[in-house]
């Protein structure tokens, strides 16, 4: 059975480190165990799935300068636990905690070319993408295989989902990085293919509202009544 919670002693701290680098690699620029218990008990949030034991998967936020948001930095899960909506039961534990300490959204970013990410966020969290950042994170790491790091702002809002109306549609690259480990040329170009398009939906004042799984397609919108 899983359990959900807090963690706690340097032992779970150190626990975290560890699936960071299972997760991510060993040349990921893991957040320390002392950084973790230093910013949750500065008002961050640092918890994690457990079986038994053992850290299956843990999530990691900070405050902003906002105090109505918190900023998702990190959400793992260990390999053999995927599948198994892990990585929702922490995002809904990350939602109540912050609920219940009055923060309204929750921020964070991922790889718009992920769409097993983006599926997770926009669909089955719900949140909205609200930005585009450029090689956010640089080119370097196994993770990243050499090709720019681009990332979507993802915004959660705690209290509900807004009202939406689509208004247009961008489709990318089913499955990215096996598309990188076969032809990187052809990675870049759909990076560079997928920013622009996202780039000048963005720009026109559209947020992803929507992600169709089936032909790996975002969906572009406003949200209804407009929410700063």
């Amino acid at each position: 059975m899983i359990t959900y919670r807090d963690l706690h002693g340097l032992a779970e701290f150190q626990a975290a480190y560890d699936l960071q680098h299972s997760v991510w690699g060993m040349d990921d620029l893991a957040d320390p165990p002392d950084l973790l218990m230093v910013v949750q008990s500065e008002g961050g949030i640092v918890a994690g799935a457990f079986d038994g034991e053992r850290l299956a998967g843990y999530v990691f936020g900070f405050p902003t300068s906002d105090p109505a948001v918190q900023h998702s930095h990190r959400l793992a899960v260990l390999p053999e636990y995927r599948g198994q909506g892990l990585g929702v039961a922490l995002k809904a534990y990350q939602k109540d905690w912050c609920q219940s300490r009055g923060i309204r959204r929750i921020r964070w970013t991922y790889d718009p070319l992920m769409t097993r990410n983006a599926n997770l966020n926009i669909n089955n969290l719900g949140a909205f993408g609200t930005g585009y950042l450029v090689n956010y994170y640089g080119s370097g790491g196994s993770y990243q295989g050499g090709v720019e790091s681009d990332r979507v702002v993802a915004e959660l809002f705690v209290t509900g989902r807004p009202e939406v109306r689509a208004e247009d549609r961008v489709a990318v690259v089913p499955d990215f990085h096996r598309l990188l480990r076969s032809d990187e040329a052809a990675a870049r170009a759909a990076r560079t293919e997928g920013r622009l398009a996202m780039q000048s939906r963005f720009e026109a004042g559209l947020q992803i509202i929507g992600f169709d799984p089936g032909c790996s397609t975002y969906i572009f919108g406003r949200l209804l009544p407009e929410v700063a």
